[in-house]
Order: structure tokens, then C-alpha cells, then sequence
């Protein structure tokens, strides 16, 4: 089992996945030749994934997608809405689209998207279940049951932990943007992002604290943040925080 997180935050989020031999890309929003070159990092050669996911169609995601089809033509596999609402359809090949709905197979890899809350047509995330697990749960307002579920038993976990609200709240974003952020379609705060981890029953072996602000958040207070509260409750998980300009890599787990 691999997993990178090539890029992750709001400039740009592409996160690669391999399990058993089956090669993904949850998302492309960074250029396609940051991608082939964070790709190249790993040993990964690009022209060899079997598929992209797309977790929902905000530029964020998906900004790299047309190049890359236009140089590789890699399936894409989304949900209907997100394939609707793509600002970029028209400039993608009908035929790369894969409409999917809760569950399907990729080379024997059970790929499951589960709904997220979040402003966008369709959002989801993604739970890779080979032998081993790996879950993506990103761009969410709110831990919900389905989510809970979904991230449960993950080997590895790639989790947003956005902002802090009262960094948020004090900060310089106009009030409506704010209002967007705390809602329940908006984006997932460290508190929150840390009581999910010790709502687990099964904990991951691996947590990438992902998709955080750069205004309202830092890494140093996100990693603080989260590790105190499972201090407190005596859960020890492995925390890495993902970044938006470099990549953070996990190449196996017993």
C-alpha cells in the first residue's frame, strides 16, 4: 500500500493511492505537470494509473484534469451530479467519464463513495478497500453518521482539518465567506476533525490531517490541536500534516 498526498489545501488537491496493484488519483487540482512530477517522485509513472476519482467538481479538484486527459485519457470516475456541474466538461472527452454510484470494482479493489455535506452538486468521499484500507474524507461541514461510518476501520485516514474558528472568526474574510466556512456544508475544523478520530472504534495506523487553510489555519496548530484533544481522551494515532506546496508519503503498513 502507497499513499501520497501530493498537494492539499485550497490552491490544489490531488492525493495518489495504490492498493494491490491498482493505482488511483482521488482528484486533480494541481497543473498536470505538478502532479506527473510529484508522481515521477514516488517511481510512479502516470501513463500507468487505472483511473482518477473525483470527489466533487470545485476548481480546487479538478484543475489539472483537462491536461491530463488530454495527455493520458485516464477514466474518470465521479458522480453523476459532478459530472454535470463540471465548469470543464465541455472541454473533456465524453467518452473518459464513468458515472458511478455507491460501490464498485476496480481490478478486484472495492471502491466505495459515501456522501459528504458540502456546497458543491454531488460531493463524496472515497473508501479504498483492498487488503488494506484507505479512506479520503475531505471539503465537509460536518462529521455526519455516514461519515463516521465510512472513515471507520481506514489502515490509513486522510481527513480535513480546515481551520480553527476563532482564527476564522477574527480573521480577514468578508463575513459571508466565513459564514460559508462554519456551515454545514462548508469545511471541517480541527476540534472536529479530532473528536471523529475518537468517535473510531477502530483506529487508523495512519491520519493525514489535509485540506487546511492558509489563513485561518497552520500546520503547527493544526497537528497541536488535534494531538491534544486525543491526548486527552488516551488515544494514540499517528498524525501527519499534509501540505499544500509538498508532498507527505506513506509507503507501507504492517
Amino acid at each position: 500500500m502507497q499513499v501520497s498526498v501530493l498537494a492539499s489545501g485550497s490552491r490544489g488537491n490531488a492525493v495518489y493511492v495504490e492498493i494491490d496493484g491498482t493505482r488511483l488519483l482521488i482528484d486533480a487540482g494541481i497543473s498536470a505537470t505538478k502532479i506527473k512530477k510529484g508522481l515521477q517522485a514516488q517511481g510512479v509513472d502516470i501513463a500507468t494509473l487505472d483511473g482518477i476519482l473525483i470527489t466533487h467538481e470545485h476548481r480546487d479538484h479538478i484543475a489539472g484534469l483537462v491536461t491530463l486527459e488530454k495527455w493520458y485519457h485516464l477514466p474518470i470516475f465521479t458522480r453523476p451530479g459532478t459530472i454535470a456541474n463540471m465548469s470543464i466538461r465541455s472541454a473533456l472527452p465524453a467518452d473518459c467519464f464513468n458515472p458511478i454510484g455507491e460501490s464498485f470494482k476496480l481490478n478486484g479493489l472495492q471502491v466505495e463513495s459515501f456522501n459528504i455535506p458540502h456546497d458543491a452538486a454531488e460531493p463524496v468521499g472515497f473508501r479504498l478497500q483492498g487488503s488494506k484500507c484507505c479512506t479520503l474524507a475531505t471539503d465537509l461541514g460536518f462529521v455526519t453518521a455516514n461519515v463516521q461510518a465510512a472513515i471507520e476501520g481506514a489502515d490509513v485516514l486522510v481527513l480535513e482539518s480546515n481551520h480553527d474558528p476563532d482564527v476564522l472568526k477574527k480573521g480577514s474574510y468578508p463575513w459571508g465567506l466565513k459564514r460559508r466556512i462554519l456551515s454545514n456544508r462548508g469545511h471541517l475544523a480541527n476540534t472536529d476533525a479530532a473528536w471523529a478520530l475518537v468517535r473510531m472504534k477502530k483506529r487508523p495506523q495512519k491520519v493525514f490531517l489535509a485540506h487546511l487553510s492558509e489563513e485561518n489555519n497552520c500546520p503547527e496548530l493544526a497537528e497541536k490541536t488535534v494531538q491534544e484533544i486525543l491526548t486527552s481522551q488516551d488515544v494514540n494515532i499517528d498524525l501527519t500534516v499534509a501540505r499544500q506546496y509538498e508532498a507527505v508519503n506513506l509507503h507501507g503498513i504492517n
